[in-house]
Order: structure tokens, then C-alpha cells, then sequence
């Protein structure tokens, strides 16, 4: 499933966020840092399931997508510790 949003913070400050929290807020389900790049980082977790979160500018702020097959509960409190840039999420 592909979730999307768009926050006030910049595409580093999500990146950084998504590392800490999906390493250690994911109780039974850890994701760790597989790839990374300056607008992406890619997640390896239980039974090798994926997780990828990839933000990038927009014309009203840091667009967020993320995709993963197991982990959408997860994807979703994530995103909902984020900042939403002009009360619009989508």
C-alpha cells in the first residue's frame, strides 16, 4: 500500500525521523536502515519485508510517500508524528 502526505519539515528532517523511529518505535516489528540517498531511505524488517519512505520538495512543502506491504500500521503512526504543511493531508 502507498501512503502519502504532505509536511512543513524539510525531505532530511523526515529522513532522519522515519531512521529513529522505525528502528526503535515499532515494538515486534523493527525496520533498520537498508539504502539511503538524499530524498530516500529504504528499510529491511521481519522476514525481510520492505519499507520505503521517500520525500521530496513540493509547492507547499515535503511531500512524503511510503510503501511496504506488512508494515502499514506502522507507516501510519509514523506519519501521524509528522507536522501536516497547511492543514492539508491527502
Amino acid at each position: 500500500m502507498i501512503h502519502e502526505m504532505i509536511t512543513s519539515l524539510s525531505a532530511a528532517e523526515v529522513l532522519d525521523r522515519a531512521k529513529v523511529f522505525f528502528a526503535e518505535r515499532v515494538p515486534n516489528y523493527g525496520a533498520f536502515l537498508e539504502k539511503e540517498g538524499p530524498t530516500y531511505a529504504t528499510f529491511r524488517g521481519q522476514g525481510g519485508e520492505e519499507l520505503t519512505v521517500a520525500a521530496f520538495d513540493a509547492e507547499n512543502g515535503t511531500r512524503i510517500r511510503a510503501s511496504t506491504l506488512l508494515f502499514d500500521q506502522a507507516i501510519g503512526r509514523f506519519l501521524s508524528t509528522l507536522p501536516v504543511a497547511g492543514g492539508s493531508a491527502t
